[in-house]
């Protein structure tokens, strides 16, 4: 089922404590509402609106950069205003369906919206809640009453409805009041609004200790991923090479539009892969005369920073150099060294190695060199 989804971040944080407002926070290295927006757009969502206050756009603009799929709109006076705000915005058909979210909820997942969305079919709305599990009581110090908890439920978000269905029960709303959520706006005109399981981890992040436990949670939910990088240079006439970041003195050089270091090529095509961004090709093409000649340097450490704007870090290097000349070895530890340089790691997480093909193929024959690469990288999930 298609669906666009409203992200809510306009709200003030009042009950946060101290410091930015809750959707730029950090959270996990990177701002928490990020989190929702990157799980959305796995999650499917044909287009996201996000609402936030007017003095925050350049900062989604910012936060958001490399995403895809997303607009930011100025939000209301209040969590209603903003929500039709971002309704206005949509550029959805109106039996499509919309998914609102509150960006402080950041650990929405496909799961949660897969479940709401077979819901929808049945309904007018879909809401995913926990059962009350504590004892309730109502009172001011004291308590003046034990309430029952049978039949109440803790509603979260992100919250399910046709567009058009949700629009109709906003018109249809009372000015002076104001929706706790946007079931109830559904609810009053009507709708029939189903519940689903809720989940812990929708937890909304309100108050200062909640941020404390999110952090625990969200470094818990990362993965390790791994990237495989090859490039290979022909010899031509010279008087040194690079390799990994080392000028040697030889008696060739490797032919390339850039320096030709085909170890730091290879190395940075395996960080590229490792977090889907392509190759290196695609970020430095060969017909763009800026790169002629460029220290393959440069190249290595941005594929690092895409790494780092992702919440991420690089664990392991591991580059092998095939040729039958110049000998490695002797170059191996300036080698590892300026690789670790050039990546903030430990030397003990970068390795160079080297072999030869015992003079069969290309690099047997003396006519080029190869590299291969693997990198290992953690991400957040």
């Amino acid at each position: 089922m298609n669906f666009s989804a409203v992200v809510v971040a306009a709200g003030s944080s009042t009950r946060a404590g101290p410091g930015a407002p809750k959707p730029w926070r950090s959270l996990g290295g990177r701002p928490i509402l990020r989190w929702s927006v990157e799980a959305l757009n796995l999650a499917g969502a044909r287009e996201i609106i996000v609402v936030t206050a007017a003095d925050r756009l350049d900062e989604a603009d910012e936060a958001l950069a490399d995403l895809a799929g997303w607009r930011a709109v100025a939000g209301g006076a209040s969590r209603a205003e903003s929500v039709q705000n971002g309704l206005a915005a949509l550029s959805a058909p109106g039996d499509e369906a919309v998914l609102i979210h509150d960006a402080a909820r950041p650990f929405v997942t496909s799961a949660h919206v897969a479940t709401l969305l077979r819901a929808l079919a049945l309904a007018d709305g879909a809401v995913p809640a926990l059962p009350v599990a504590d004892t309730l009581k109502r009172g001011h110090g004291t308590i003046s009453e034990t309430v029952s908890r049978d039949g109440l439920w803790r509603a979260q978000t992100p919250q399910a409805f046709r567009l058009s269905t949700l629009l109709d029960a906003y018109a249809a709303w009372p000015a002076e009041a104001e929706p706790t959520d946007d079931a109830a706006v559904v609810e009053r005109a009507g709708g029939k609004v189903a519940l689903v399981p809720g989940d812990p981890l929708l937890m909304k992040l309100t108050y200062p200790e909640d941020f404390a436990m999110a952090e625990q949670l969200a470094s818990g939910r990362r993965i390790v991923r791994t990237g495989f990088g090859v490039d290979a240079h022909r010899w031509g006439p010279g008087e040194a090479v690079w390799l990994c970041g080392v000028k040697i003195d030889h008696d060739q050089t490797l032919i390339g539009h850039s320096d030709a270091d085909a170890g730091l090529h290879a190395l940075t095509d395996a960080i590229l892969g490792a977090i889907g961004q392509g190759d290196i090709g695609e970020h430095f093409p060969p017909t763009d005369p800026q790169w002629k000649g460029a220290s393959s340097d440069r190249f290595l450490v941005h594929a690092a920073s895409l790494v780092a704007a992702k919440g991420g870090a690089i664990l392991n290097v591991d580059v092998t150099l095939i040729c039958e000349r110049p000998k490695i070895r002797p170059h191996r530890d300036a080698m590892r060294a300026r690789l670790a340089d050039l990546l903030g790691l430990p030397l003990d997480r970068v390795s160079v190695k080297a072999t030869t093909t015992e003079g069969m193929g290309f690099t047997g024959r003396g006519e080029g060199l190869m590299a291969q690469a693997v990198a290992t990288v953690e991400t957040p999930a």
